[in-house]
């Protein structure tokens, strides 16, 4: 994973204009994720966004010839928001984030693949962990040629 330094000035910038709990949550989800984060993904800024991605020079061929993002971190107008592409090209991992949600009686505030939170006690650390430390970058890859190719087989 690379440094930072650009996702730590707009981490400061993105909390700056937010109320004290979102700005909270907004960091306590940036540390997390970034604590969590296995090898190999490239840490960067992508609009007013903190990705963490496959790099370009690892895998070329994306669609829109950007790094192929594993995680992303947003803030909104309403909500802080963690994307999670994973969840919607994997049935398997999006049937596992959920659970470890309801395991915990946790309320998921949840699109295909966007966590959308407000305050640190709408992050369930657990699923938020388990969603990206076991997923190394071949393994992400994989994901993603499944998905693309269409393969019912998805892991």
């Amino acid at each position: 994973m690379s440094e930072g330094g650009d996702s730590a000035a707009l981490l400061d910038t993105l909390a700056a204009a937010l109320p004290p709990e979102r700005a909270e949550a907004l960091r306590a989800a940036y540390a997390l994720v970034r604590s969590t984060m296995p090898a190999g993904y490239e840490e960067s800024v992508s609009g007013r966004m903190i990705c963490w991605s496959v790099p370009l020079a690892l895998y070329p061929k994306t669609y829109n010839k950007q790094p192929l993002m594993f995680v992303a971190l947003a803030t909104t107008k309403g909500h802080n928001a963690l994307h999670f592409p994973l969840l919607y090209m994997s049935p398997a991992h999006d049937a596992a984030f959920r659970a470890a949600y309801a395991q915990a009686g946790q309320k998921l505030d949840m699109g295909k693949g966007c966590v959308r939170f407000v305050s640190a006690e709408g992050l369930n650390e657990a699923a938020i962990t388990n969603a990206i430390r076991p997923v190394g970058v071949e393994d992400f890859l994989a994901a993603y040629e499944r998905a693309r190719s269409g393969s019912s087989s998805q892991a």
